[in-house]
């Protein structure tokens, strides 16, 4: 399903991702077994949704760095998401007013970090 939304990752990435999203596999009496988030991690995924969807305008790299252009005043909201999400690929954000710089671990590719944002905010995937 991944592949199909244009997303291209290894069973080894996945994994990690899921594990550091707090995403656990329950059982389900109908489909055996699921994934699901905690609620805490639900409320995070619905006001992320939220400030990004208002104030995510693109993203281009440079160099290896990611720069986000947001609405003035949404860049520290949308860091701070990125930030709090605890990822392997990003190792951190610096936040101006309208200006993300990401800062990923070596060796890490842009789509590696642009897979990673669109786990972190979904709805982003329509505008990049």
């Amino acid at each position: 399903m991944l592949e199909e939304k244009g997303m291209t990752y290894t069973q080894a990435t996945l994994s990690r991702d899921l594990k550091f999203l707090k995403v656990n596999k329950i059982a389900d009496p109908e489909y055996g077994y699921i994934y699901a988030l905690s609620d805490k991690q639900q409320s995070i995924s619905s006001k992320a949704e939220s400030i990004a969807t208002r104030g995510f305008v693109s993203i281009t790299f440079a160099r290896g760095l990611g720069i986000i252009k947001t609405l003035p005043g949404y860049a520290s909201s949308i860091a701070a998401l990125i930030d709090e999400a605890n990822i392997f690929e990003i190792a951190g954000t610096i936040a101006g007013d309208d200006t993300v710089l990401i800062i990923p671990h070596d060796g890490v590719s842009e789509k590696d970090i642009v897979n990673s944002l669109v786990i972190i905010l979904p709805e982003i995937k329509t505008k990049i």
